[in-house]
């Protein structure tokens, strides 16, 4: 694990598996989520199953707001590691479809993708499956925007 001191990465340049194993806080840290592989425009992380979790205690399926929140998280990865460098920005949008529930003790694989940024706006889209990415939980799609603008 790596140690910022708590620090987010500067704005010089984002490495996105550092940026996930230094557990820096936040909402990302108490839920789990978690690398798992990325490319130039998108990110996989993951979301471990956990009671804590639980959205329907007789099911014992995940709840629908973690899974909304690995995959604001994905997506924004996408947007930084299109940039080359991370820069705050803000979920302008971000519209989930669910199609299927997880399947209780499975993790959740989220994948975001950065497929276009203007000067104040970046797309997304991605999807979360649960070990068979032929199979998907959601789909997602977004825009998010940075107060100083992407350029």
């Amino acid at each position: 694990m790596t140690d910022t001191g708590g620090q987010l990465p500067t704005a010089q340049a984002f490495d996105v598996r550092r940026f996930f194993d230094a557990r820096i806080g936040g909402h990302g840290n108490l839920l789990g989520i978690g690398y798992r592989d990325h490319g130039d425009d998108w990110a996989e992380l993951t979301l471990d199953y956990d009671p804590r979790l639980i959205g329907d205690p007789e099911s014992g399926v995940m709840a629908s707001g973690p899974i909304l929140a690995l995959m604001d998280m994905a997506t924004s990865a996408g947007v930084w590691l299109k940039l080359k460098r991370f820069l705050p920005h803000a979920t302008l949008d971000l519209r989930i479809d669910y199609l299927r529930p997880a399947v209780p003790g499975r993790t959740v694989i989220g994948r975001g993708e950065c497929y276009r940024i203007t000067s104040s706006i970046a797309f997304v889209r991605g999807q979360a499956h649960d070990g068979d990415a032929s199979d998907p939980l959601a789909h997602v799609a977004g825009t998010f925007m940075a107060p100083e603008g992407y350029r």
